[in-house]
């Protein structure tokens, strides 16, 4: 008796995405499923880079096949395929960037850049092409965290090549200023800096741009609202009160100018002793977690508070490049595809489908 297409998509429909908890055909990631008499063949494309999951995944849908009566050969392969979601309304993507994702806090100090900065590294190590804005004007700090010094290149003498390590394309004030010199700007000229950094820097087709935006809900970031075709905001705070208050302006301010806000990270959850590893919550608990459940938004996931991350940071070879099995790269990765899924969850961009009308008096 041979084995229908119906056979095979009643298998699928029973094997669940370890990472989007969905099956892989209501998700319809089955692609290219073909039966010929006993023999299967079929693709599985992931919306979300997932390098590291690949092997899992294959061999969680070929055990599913495998045990159908009869079955002869099974082919599954497995990829990932990153495309364009929607933005705000009236605006359109960039050509060569696919999604724009701006990582925020409400204050300072809470540990943004580092967060910013390991979530773009985890997303490269997963396999996606991946871009650094340091939209943080008046204090760069992604240069140093990235081990990235001189001046970008110009081939046209009208645009500059991103600066590159550790597989990720970086743009930043930083590169252009003497670190000890102050930035006394103005707001105009600091949105100013800020679209010249993005339109001026001939980004390489990446599937993700991480902004690592300033803090509070200022100038930069009305611009980045109403300038700025954003796929969606991360929220980065700590359990203390005083910092969930202005993370939660942060994350009014993105609803008001309808970004979408894709969740929230508590930085410097709990406090690790370097020396005997007691773990302490000395910032609060659980802070983060209820201003989800305020707003209705995802909990990401939380990261202590340890000498190691900030060690490895200042060296200029942040947490996931320098232990990248380690305990907390592991979290930074979790979260780094949780967010590359609520992205792909999100309504393609349909703009490049539809023709621009153009109106002539004859």
């Amino acid at each position: 008796m041979s084995i229908t297409v119906e056979d095979v998509k009643a298998a699928l429909a029973q094997v669940i995405d370890p990472n989007t908890h969905k099956d892989f055909v209501s998700s319809k990631t089955v692609k290219n499923l073909k039966v010929d008499g006993n023999d299967i063949s079929l693709d599985i494309e992931l919306g979300y880079p997932a390098k590291s999951q690949i092997d899992l995944i294959r061999k969680s849908v070929l055990a599913a096949l495998r045990v159908l009566p009869g079955v002869g050969n099974v082919s599954v392969g497995v990829s990932s395929k990153i495309i364009s979601h929607t933005v705000q309304r009236g605006l359109k993507p960039m050509s060569n960037v696919k999604n724009i994702i701006a990582v925020a806090s409400g204050k300072g100090g809470v540990g943004k850049s580092t967060t910013a900065v390991n979530l773009a590294l985890a997303l490269a190590a997963e396999g996606a092409s991946v871009g650094m804005l340091d939209a943080d004007i008046y204090g760069p700090s992604q240069p140093m965290m990235l081990g990235i010094s001189g001046q970008p290149k110009t081939l046209d003498g009208k645009s500059m090549e991103p600066m590159e390590n550790h597989g990720l394309q970086v743009s930043s004030i930083g590169f252009m200023i003497d670190p000890d010199e102050p930035m006394v700007w103005r707001g105009p000229m600091v949105t100013q800096a800020l679209q010249q950094l993005l339109d001026q820097t001939n980004w390489r087709d990446l599937d993700y741009l991480i902004v690592d935006m300033p803090p509070g809900t200022g100038d930069i970031q009305l611009t980045l609202s109403q300038k700025v075709p954003v796929t969606g905001a991360v929220i980065v705070t700590t359990p203390q009160d005083i910092a969930l208050l202005d993370a939660r302006k942060g994350l009014k301010m993105f609803e008001k100018v309808g970004i979408p806000i894709l969740g929230v990270v508590e930085n410097m959850s709990t406090h690790i002793c370097s020396n005997c590893g007691h773990a302490e919550e000395i910032f609060g608990a659980g802070g983060g977690a209820k201003m989800c459940a305020d707003f209705g938004v995802e909990f990401l996931g939380a990261l202590p508070l340890t000498m190691a991350i900030r060690q490895q940071t200042d060296s200029g070879t942040p947490t996931v490049v320098a232990e990248p099995d380690g305990p907390v790269a592991v979290i930074y990765k979790q979260i780094a595809r949780t967010i590359a899924i609520k992205v792909a969850e999100k309504a393609k961009d349909m703009t490049s489908k539809f023709p621009s009308i153009v109106i002539k008096n004859d």
